[in-house]
């Protein structure tokens, strides 16, 4: 199994706000891929220059790095540029996917459904934005992740403060209406759609809390959809992850109002694969334990640069 991947660069920690989650997130793949045989190591770009990576005679790279410098194209491109091949989105897709105004605008083109939304700013009338938008709304940084400096907006004096809040992991911050009805998530590997997650919890939306410390967080799969209803926003989910460019694996999250309706919210492209994590429960749900997901991402990364010459 080692010689099958070579020397493996599990990336986890980085810069972001997210660097807590990613710590975990990448020491249970590093224990995951050491368990099957494969010669992995943990590496923090944080830590570390990236010259290491060349110095140490990696062939592959893992990425778990969530958020900004690690799901943003970053590092994307920083391997690119030394040869080594890695797991999930490319260059632009990693960026488009991360920025949820220029992932909406895609879509928009696409012709895909997503909520109403607009950017925001200090000089911003809040009283005009909650009336073009409606209320409630989420108010969010356009470029983080685990719902990170996020809030849900009931009156339009409260915008103010919303936005103080985003603005601290983010120059750029988004409204978007708030859709009140069933949360979903669609985890993609290798062109397919894993099961739905229908997700149920008591707060006030599926906040960082919820998804990384709460107890009572509800899981649902499968999600007890009508099998076409399921089937269509698979599809759905798919043709949004490949609108922006995704490829590997990642997820789709997405809601559906009162009405049935979906409207998508974001794709993420290094998704949480801690014991709380969607991709790895979609995974058991197809029958598929979290090594051998682990494994079946870590194949893709061998097509990633394939027929690029490797830095020497």
């Amino acid at each position: 199994m080692s010689a099958r991947y070579g020397k493996v660069a599990v990336l986890l920690g980085g810069r972001s706000a997210e660097r807590e989650v990613s710590i975990k997130s990448g020491s249970m793949v590093l224990q995951a891929l050491t368990r099957r045989g494969v010669d992995a190591h943990a590496f923090d770009p944080a830590e570390r220059g990236l010259e290491a990576l060349i110095a140490e005679r990696f062939e592959r790279a893992f990425i778990v790095l969530h958020g900004r410098f690690g799901e943003d194209g970053t590092i994307q491109g920083a391997l690119e540029w030394l040869g080594i091949p890695y797991t999930g989105s490319g260059v632009l897709a990693s960026a488009l996917a991360m920025d949820k105004m220029r992932s909406k605008m895609l879509w928009q083109v696409a012709g895909l459904p997503t909520p109403a939304h607009e950017l925001l700013s200090a000089d911003s009338d809040w009283r005009e934005v909650a009336a073009r938008l409606g209320l409630p709304l989420m108010v969010k940084p356009v470029n983080e992740g685990s719902s990170i400096g996020m809030s849900k907006v009931r009156a339009a004096d409260a915008l103010d403060e919303a936005y103080t809040l985003a603005v601290n992991y983010d120059r750029m911050v988004m409204a978007e209406k708030f859709i009140d009805g069933v949360e979903l998530t669609g985890a993609i590997l290798d062109g397919e759609t894993l099961p739905l997650i229908r997700l149920e919890t008591a707060r006030d939306f599926y906040d960082y809390q919820a998804k990384y410390v709460a107890d009572d967080t509800r899981y649902i799969v499968p999600s007890g959809l009508a099998d076409e209803t399921e089937r269509e926003i698979r599809a759905l989910c798919l043709a949004a992850f490949r609108a922006l460019g995704c490829r590997g694996w990642g997820r789709v999250d997405l809601m559906l109002d009162d009405e049935g309706k979906p409207h998508l919210l974001e794709v993420n492209t290094a998704p949480g694969m801690t014991d709380h994590s969607l991709v790895p429960m979609a995974a058991r749900a197809a029958g598929l334990s979290y090594e051998d997901l682990c494994l079946r991402i870590l194949d893709s990364a061998a097509l990633t640069l394939e027929g690029s010459p490797r830095v020497a």
